[in-house]
């Protein structure tokens, strides 16, 4: 199909011509002297389908070298790696990123609405200083709690070793540790992490590593609050001993009014009870699995109702405060319960035997 000739000026002005590429810490590596090659124009762009400036290197010893895969514009429109397709930020697929921020950024496939949309991108971009996100990404929540908890916080180069030996899977490799592919057992066929595509990554549908993470924050735990709303009272548990009330003090109150603050040294625990409801969830939202002070973590759970507390110490043996109350040494135990008598037989008062007959005689004075 032919083209106009505007049309193709404008589409080439718009071809990529960069001097450094967008990657995250993985794939560029851990060697801090990185040689790169550049070729202008050198292949065309796994989505968007336009010439771009491709990148290639070798991210470290024993690495398998690497190349950029999609244009920056399009990089830019998901702030994704151009190499790996990870998110930037918290080097997560984009589905799961998606799903976190509660974000549906569905960009065209067809080439005449992907070419326009790619167009408004671009100016949105121009408009900005190119460190955030733009689109429905831009205006979408800072960050996510399950984002948080599965954000990979250190690169892992692991991801850069070299592919498989095919010919040594065969038996037929003959370079032996002279061959840059790695000598192992491949990985089972069937297993879903072996089919991965670029556009299923990009586009966020149907990626087996999302879903294997989204699997592994369904069964991740959570606190919920309790349906008694008269309940305002967290249980800080691991303090230790260098742990104080104002430390304490200093991290909850950010989150509301804090009406008591109880700290028992013996179980190394405390409770916090704020003036509100709405404090008391913040403070177990923000705090649950993520409280660090001096260097320990803590364990935050809700606090019980007096009702609850009550039937569970007398069922248990618990106090008001949760600890486990001792048995009182030098008590008798239970007595045993009576024996059952028969009411024709006689009663026998002094445990004699009964198949004797002895006389007791009392002898008088005269």
């Amino acid at each position: 199909m032919a083209t106009s000739l505007g049309a193709n000026t404008y589409n080439r002005q718009n071809w990529e011509d960069a001097d450094f590429p967008i990657l995250c810490q993985t794939c560029l590596g851990e060697n801090p002297y990185i040689r790169m090659t550049k070729e202008k124009y050198g292949k065309e762009c796994k989505i968007c389908a336009r010439p771009f400036t491709v990148f290639r290197w070798c991210p470290g010893t024993r690495m398998r070298f690497k190349k950029t895969e999609v244009c920056q514009t399009c990089s830019k429109m998901k702030n994704v790696c151009q190499t790996c397709l990870l998110d930037l930020e918290y080097g997560l697929p984009i589905q799961v990123r998606d799903t976190g921020l509660a974000v549906k950024d569905e960009v065209p496939k067809s080439d005449v609405n992907k070419e326009y949309y790619t167009q408004n991108m671009e100016r949105e971009i121009a408009n900005t200083d190119g460190t955030r996100p733009v689109g429905l990404l831009g205006k979408a929540p800072s960050s996510s709690d399950m984002l948080l908890k599965l954000a990979r916080t250190t690169p892992y180069y692991k991801r850069n070793r070299p592919h498989i030996c095919s010919f040594w899977v065969k038996g037929e490799c003959k370079r032996g540790e002279e061959c840059p592919y790695r000598h192992e057992k491949p990985t089972d066929p069937d297993d879903p992490l072996a089919d991965q595509n670029i556009k299923d990554r990009y586009y966020g549908i149907n990626d087996p590593v999302a879903d294997k993470l989204l699997k592994r924050a369904s069964t991740m735990p959570r606190l919920d609050a309790p349906e008694d709303k008269s309940i305002t009272t967290l249980y800080i548990g691991g303090l230790g001993d260098a742990v104080t009330d104002t430390e304490l003090k200093n991290h909850f109150y950010q989150f509301g009014e804090i009406r008591t603050i109880t700290i028992v040294q013996r179980q190394q625990c405390a409770f916090i009870q704020f003036a509100t409801r709405q404090a008391a969830e913040s403070a177990a939202e923000k705090s649950f699995n993520k409280l660090i002070l001096n260097g320990r973590r803590l364990t935050v759970k809700w606090g019980r109702s007096q009702a609850a507390r009550g039937k569970e110490s007398i069922k248990d043996g618990v106090s008001e405060m949760g600890t486990r109350l001792d048995p009182v040494p030098g008590l008798p135990g239970a007595l045993p319960p009576p024996p059952a008598h028969d009411e024709e037989a006689p009663a026998n008062y002094f445990n004699l035997d009964p198949g004797t007959s002895s006389v007791l005689n009392i002898a008088g004075n005269p």
